[in-house]
């Protein structure tokens, strides 16, 4: 008598076991995974500062200089409001640029032509970034690629001590990746450095390291369409800054000019951020508020 062959398994239960067990591991990688971030609300603030590691996006303060008490930098002035009032319309405009001497009010610049035009522009919006965050880019531009608004987005002091990775990630970010930035943002930078890289880095790892960071320096620069330069100011440019300053917010004085001169020869230069030291100073001497 041949030995008894197995029962067969019902292949149902197995299949409702399997099932069950599929959904109980899906429910407890939902409980573990983070909920999706919610869309970003830009309505209640014109400035925002951006934080990668949470990606949130922290409303702030009105930025409350006014465009015209920036002296000295016309052309300047002139040339950054232009290409921003062009891309607030809705036009292409380029990657900016504001590079050169420091305390020259590259940053004030960039904050006050912003707030200038953003009055007639509601959906204009400035976005800070950290320069430590470069790396960061891409997501934020996906970020707001998605926005209604249109969006600066500005990085101040930006500089590469640690070399040609970091400057690898912006040039993907500004023109190399496979998106690239989307057409509702522009970036600005302010740099004491045209090339944004540190001289010393140079000059370390031999000739031929010293010829392709050079290169990379070169490289990221050129990814911004418009260079705008600040040189040292001029004396009358840092007496007619103090001048304005004092008619502002009346601070005048019969010796403001000699005590503004004694002040620059104390800091050791003459530059827009020396000129409203001086301003803040002389304020809290005569006891008066600045509004600013």
């Amino acid at each position: 008598m041949p030995p008894c062959a197995p029962k067969p398994l019902d292949p149902e239960p197995l299949d409702k076991d399997i099932a069950a067990s599929l959904r109980r591991i899906a429910d407890a990688l939902d409980r573990l995974a983070p909920p999706p971030a919610p869309a970003p609300d830009f309505s209640g603030a014109r400035i925002f500062r951006h934080e990668p590691a949470t990606g949130l996006f922290r409303p702030a303060a009105d930025f409350l200089l006014p465009l015209d008490l920036l002296v000295g930098v016309d052309a300047q002035k002139a040339r950054l409001v232009e290409t921003l009032e062009r891309f607030a319309a809705g036009w292409p405009a380029n990657h900016v640029l504001l590079w050169g001497a420091r305390g020259a009010g590259k940053s004030s610049l960039a904050k006050a032509a912003f707030m200038a035009i953003a009055a007639g522009a509601p959906d204009l919006k400035l976005i800070e970034v950290d320069r430590d965050e470069v790396a960061a880019l891409p997501a934020l531009f996906d970020i707001l690629r998605a926005a209604p608004e249109r969006f600066i987005v500005l990085c101040d002091d930006l500089s590469f001590e640690e070399g040609a990775a970091a400057a690898k990630a912006l040039k993907s970010a500004l023109e190399g990746g496979v998106a690239g930035p989307p057409a509702n943002a522009l970036f600005l930078a302010t740099s004491n450095r045209r090339h944004l890289m540190p001289r010393q880095h140079a000059e370390t790892g031999g000739p031929l390291a010293a010829a392709e960071d050079a290169e990379e320096e070169v490289s990221v620069s050129d990814r911004f369409g418009v260079w705008i330069g600040f040189a040292p100011m001029s004396q009358e440019d840092y007496l007619a800054a103090v001048r304005g300053y004092a008619a502002r917010f009346d601070l005048g004085l019969p010796d403001l000019e000699m005590r503004a001169l004694q002040w620059s020869r104390l800091r050791s230069g003459r530059s827009g951020r020396i000129a409203w030291q001086f301003t803040r100073h002389l304020a809290g001497e005569m006891g008066k508020f600045l509004p600013l």
